[in-house]
């Protein structure tokens, strides 16, 4: 291995761990308890070496909101492979979707709350992002309806799963009644 791909492994590695420390941070403590002094002391690099990396906390949430994209994408499609009929694959796509942002709130925070310098809805779109949405598409395709571009509906319910998830998060739905919303959501929405 040559010196410059040592170097570039390094750098690498580095903003793996720039990367993860903030996550961790951030889903321990909170984004206000993200900064660039507290990462550094945390991955016992000094702050030029993070802005090295990043120029700051925008660039490090959009990284984090990257790889959360990308997780996203793999547990909604794990979630549907499993289901027998196009109903059951919506229910369970819905099912993760919500779960995911449950149990990763610094991370959904980082995709849909915070600005992270990220384009979306754009030609310019980051993969990760791209693919997250592409994942949503294909639990949902099937069951869009006649004449409904399935790109569009995807939209309308990926914004019915974001507010459940923001409003449950908020405490400002009754956590018992998680799964009738989501049956209801499948039931009005997804065509048989």
């Amino acid at each position: 291995m040559s010196v410059q791909e040592r170097k570039q492994r390094e750098r690498a590695e580095r903003e793996r761990l720039i990367v993860a420390t903030a996550r961790e941070l951030a889903e321990q403590q909170g984004w206000d308890a993200v900064t660039t002094r507290r990462l550094a002391e945390r991955i016992e690099y000094s702050q030029p070496v993070l802005y090295s990396h990043f120029r700051g906390k925008r660039e490090i949430i959009g990284a984090v909101a990257l790889e959360g994209a990308a997780e996203m994408a793999v547990t909604m499609r794990a979630a549907t492979s499993g289901a027998d009929n196009p109903r059951e694959r919506v229910a369970a796509l819905a099912r993760a979707y919500l779960d995911f942002a449950a149990r990763n709130p610094a991370v959904y925070d980082a995709l849909f709350q915070l600005d992270g310098g990220l384009p979306y809805a754009r030609e310019d779109t980051p993969e990760p992002l791209k693919d997250a949405f592409a994942a949503l598409v294909e639990g949902l395709s099937e069951v869009a309806g006649d004449g409904v571009d399935p790109g569009l509906f995807t939209e309308v319910f990926w914004a019915s799963l974001h507010g459940l998830a923001t409003l449950t998060r908020a405490g400002r739905l009754l956590p018992e009644h998680a799964e009738p919303r989501i049956q209801l959501l499948v039931d009005r929405l997804a065509k048989p």
